[in-house]
């Protein structure tokens, strides 16, 4: 079995100078391509079951699908709970075999924020597994606007809550569908500046390609979530496998012809986070 902790992960990425590929899931079919696509690129990934997917199928089910398919995998796989908003969703994930739980405290404010994350921080590590927390709002494209992350309340954040990485709001927003926009690499320098646990960018789809790469290679951001531009691979796929023959009607047997593309969409986001 190759299944990993995100600090066994996310450590040698902070000293080696590349990022890690958070891949957020949906079903079984994206999962399996995504591990290939690790096991081709030859790095680690790390698989997520945000609150979409979660709404789809019970956390008790994903942990076994992840591990499952960590048990075979030839790279280290981690089963990450994204975005989980209740210490009831961590305290679930963690009894259903992940093996990092992302706790998301980023609306409340700092003071609660800190507690709440410390708290899943300490019920994690004692559980011999990892925690990550978001200390700034990373807002949506069209909707929820972001609240920058202040590096001062970064430095708190890092130093009291006790994670494993850190989440930060630096220009980034969840669910764009394109790379027109740009992190803030003036704060991302700041906040660089007074921490030392591996950063994480959500909403990664969102970064330009070339951004991703060089701030994965000179910077502490260790992980970017992608999640948007994989679902469009798989939607586009999709439809192309229903035109391809429109009187099928195997759910198995059109999803099977998904899997290739969402794979090479897979390989090529891990490709550009590599040392």
């Amino acid at each position: 079995m190759t299944l990993a902790t995100l600090s066994e992960v996310l450590q040698p990425a902070l000293k080696g100078g590349y990022a890690v590929g958070g891949l957020v899931t949906l079903g079984w079919e994206d999962m399996r391509a995504f591990v290939r696509a690790a096991e081709a690129e030859d790095c680690p990934v790390i698989l997520q079951a945000g609150p979409s997917c979660r709404a789809h199928t019970p956390l008790p089910v994903l942990g076994k699908m992840f591990r499952y398919l960590a048990e075979d995998a030839s790279v280290p796989v981690v089963a990450h709970l994204d975005h989980g908003y209740e210490a009831e969703d961590c305290r679930i994930a963690l009894e259903s075999g992940f093996t990092s739980l992302m706790f998301d405290g980023s609306r409340k404010p700092i003071e609660q924020n800190i507690d709440e994350t410390a708290a899943i921080a300490e019920m994690a590590h004692a559980a011999g597994i990892s925690c990550e927390g978001e200390i700034g709002f990373v807002g949506y494209d069209n909707g929820e606007a972001s609240a920058g992350t202040a590096p001062e309340e970064a430095a708190r954040f890092a130093r009291e809550s006790g994670v494993d990485a850190m989440a930060i709001s630096v220009g980034n927003v969840h669910l764009q569908q394109d790379q027109s926009g740009g992190l803030d690499e003036a704060r991302i320098d700041a906040i660089e500046a007074v921490t030392d646990v591996p950063l994480v960018i959500h909403g990664g789809s969102g970064v330009p390609t070339a951004q991703r790469r060089r701030l994965a290679q000179t910077t502490a951001i260790c992980k970017y979530n992608i999640g948007t531009e994989l679902r469009m691979a798989f939607g586009a796929a999709l439809r192309d496998a229903v035109a391809a023959d429109p009187e099928r009607f195997d759910r198995v047997q059109i999803l099977k012809d998904i899997e290739d593309p969402v794979e090479e969409a897979a390989r090529r986001v891990l490709r550009e986070l590599k040392a």
